[in-house]
C-alpha cells in the first residue's frame, strides 16, 4: 500500500508553502534545514529541487560537459508543481531520489507528508512561474560569487566525490552563466531577502517571527 497521509480539512486551509532560493552555495539549503529543525519535522516538510533532476545517466560525460545541470531544462518543474499542489491539498507525495554519482533517477522514492509548513528549496524555484504560483512566501538567500564558489568546491569535492578541477570548470561554464541568466533575476520575486554571509541561525529566527501569524 502506498504511503499516504491526508490532513484533516481544517488543517488544509492553514498550509503555507515557502519557496527558498539563491545561488549555488549561497546557504539556502542550510537555511531550509535549520528552519525545518527549528519548527519541527512534525509541522514542517522539506522538498528540494535537486531531487527532481531528469535522468542524465546516458548523457553525462564530465563536470562542465554536455549536460548543463544549472539550466531549468535539467529539472522536472512540472512534477515539482504537481507535488506542491498535492501537498497544499493535504496529501502526501513520493519524491524522486536522484543519485549524483551516476546521475540517474533511482527507482526508489522518498515519501513527504503534508505539514502545516512546506519548504521548497532550490536555486531555480523562483525563476519558474508554475512553481511561484504555488508559493505563499518567497525567500532569497544572497551571497557573493567568490563565497558561493568556495562553498560549492567544498561540497562537491567532499560530499559528492567530484574532481575539484571539474567542479571549478563547471562553475565557470555552467553555474555562473545560469546564475546570471536565471537565478539572480528571480530575486525580484522574493518577499524576503537574507544575506548568506550572516549567521544563518539569525536569519531563521527572523523568518520564524515573520511567519508566526501564518501558522
Amino acid at each position: 500500500m502506498p504511503h499516504l497521509v491526508v490532513l484533516e480539512e481544517s488543517w488544509v486551509s492553514k498550509i503555507v508553502i515557502v519557496g527558498i532560493s539563491g545561488g549555488s552555495g549561497s546557504g539556502k539549503t542550510t537555511f531550509a534545514r535549520l528552519l525545518q529543525e527549528s519548527i519541527g519535522i512534525e509541522r514542517c516538510s522539506l522538498v528540494q529541487q535537486d531531487s527532481y533532476y531528469h535522468d542524465q545517466g546516458d548523457r553525462f560525460d564530465h563536470d562542465g560537459g554536455s549536460v548543463n545541470f544549472d539550466h531549468p531544462d535539467a529539472i522536472d518543474f512540472a512534477l515539482i508543481s504537481m507535488h506542491l499542489a498535492e501537498l497544499k491539498a493535504g496529501r502526501s507525495v513520493s519524491i524522486p531520489v536522484y543519485d549524483f554519482a551516476s546521475h540517474r533517477r533511482l527507482e526508489t522514492t522518498r515519501p513527504v507528508d503534508a505539514r502545516l509548513l512546506i519548504l521548497v528549496e532550490g536555486m531555480l524555484v523562483l525563476s519558474q512561474e508554475a512553481v511561484r504560483e504555488q508559493l505563499d512566501l518567497r525567500v532569497f538567500i544572497d551571497a557573493p560569487e567568490e563565497v558561493r564558489l568556495s562553498r560549492r568546491l567544498s561540497r562537491d569535492a567532499v560530499d559528492r566525490g567530484r574532481d575539484a578541477v571539474g567542479v571549478r570548470r563547471q562553475f565557470i561554464e555552467h553555474v555562473k552563466p545560469m546564475h546570471d541568466l536565471f537565478v539572480e533575476p528571480s530575486k525580484r520575486y522574493a518577499d524576503v531577502l537574507y544575506s548568506g554571509e550572516e549567521p544563518m541561525e539569525n536569519n531563521v529566527r527572523d523568518f520564524i517571527r515573520l511567519i508566526d501569524a501564518e501558522m
